[in-house]
């Protein structure tokens, strides 16, 4: 995939495009698996996050959708895939292309601030002071 001259246009057209399938589609109310349904997705991986690839056999985990129901996927054992709640939380409902470039984005950025570039050090200090306030939400 190589990035478009313009990213920053680029991504706010993918994230137009996620919107808009958002509002269009159908919501189909949801559905819990049974113990047996989660056997299965677990299975499909071999016990590991789909999204990482580290075990989730002896955490707490979650069935991902594949395709997202706001983008009308299904609450079939077929569109499920296991994965870490962390991993799971942070894919939310994104388009395949557009998790693509948050990944190589956070692997750029991580060797920028390991290499003490300039750009890496505003990265991590814009980067810590967004954590500390996301801390301070969940805590209130």
């Amino acid at each position: 995939m190589k990035p478009p001259p313009d990213l920053r246009a680029h991504l706010i057209d993918l994230r137009t495009k996620r919107r808009l399938g958002k509002r269009n589609s159908i919501r189909r109310p949801r559905t819990s698996l049974t113990a047996a349904e989660r056997r299965q997705v677990l299975a499909k991986t071999s016990g590991c996050c789909h999204i990482c690839g580290g075990n989730v056999e002896d955490e707490r985990w979650q069935a991902d959708h594949v395709i997202a129901c706001s983008a009308g996927g299904t609450h079939d054992v077929e569109n499920y895939l296991p994965a870490h709640s962390t991993c799971n939380n942070y894919r939310w409902d994104y388009l395949p292309e557009e998790f693509q470039y948050i990944l190589k984005l956070g692997v750029w950025a991580r060797t920028q601030i390991e290499r003490g570039t300039t750009v890496g050090n505003d990265v991590a200090s814009a980067f810590a002071g967004h954590e500390a306030r996301r801390i301070r939400r969940r805590v209130r």
